[in-house]
């Protein structure tokens, strides 16, 4: 009988909840892909951990990731979210949400929607690759690069390359379960 075993990533909660249930699946839901986002930004220069950890406050502190809602906070709503002890307290990533929530809006005029602009980097299907260790994991692809590039042009902030990469994976625009994790047979299956 052979033996499946997780990404070595997610080992330990809230890790293997999150990878069991949400990593890699392909989202089509705009809110969702912009919490997404938002929390993937959050997590520069920290761990994943840390930021599922937090997840609950973040929905609460910021109105459900509700854009419209966000795109309007003013000066008051900021000090209150800088004095939140249950978010991260970095006044340059809670200045990007609120830059981040504008942009995802003129992104959703745009396009119709921020799932149809996002998934165009992949042709409209999920990247399916086949890696076999941590190691073969890159940190950045070219489609990253891309979705990087476009984003920044827009006025997103905290989306460099290996952050979009990480989002992507994520969002399940790319299946980085590696092959001998029981969720990338399964992710495989979604689009």
């Amino acid at each position: 009988m052979k033996k499946f075993t997780r990404c070595p990533w997610a080992e330990h909660e809230p890790n293997t909840a999150y990878h069991d249930t949400e990593w890699g699946v392909p989202l089509h839901d705009d809110r969702a892909l912009f919490e997404l986002l938002i929390l993937e930004g959050a997590q520069a220069g920290l761990s994943w951990t840390t930021i599922l950890n937090k997840r609950e406050n973040y929905r609460r502190a910021f109105d459900g990731f509700d854009a419209k809602k966000i795109a309007r906070y003013g000066d008051s709503k900021v000090a209150a979210l800088l004095a939140d002890p249950g978010i991260v307290r970095n006044r340059l990533k809670v200045a990007a949400t609120i830059g981040n929530a504008r942009a995802f809006l003129a992104v959703q005029k745009e396009f119709g929607s921020f799932d149809r602009y996002l998934w165009a980097f992949v042709g409209g299907r999920p990247i399916v690759n086949r890696r076999r260790t941590p190691k073969e994991v890159p940190a950045r692809t070219p489609e990253s690069d891309a979705l990087s590039k476009d984003l920044l042009a827009r006025g997103f902030k905290f989306v460099g390359s290996t952050i979009m990469y990480a989002f992507m994976q994520a969002a399940g625009l790319v299946n980085d379960h590696l092959v001998s994790c029981p969720r990338h047979k399964a992710c495989a299956r979604l689009r």
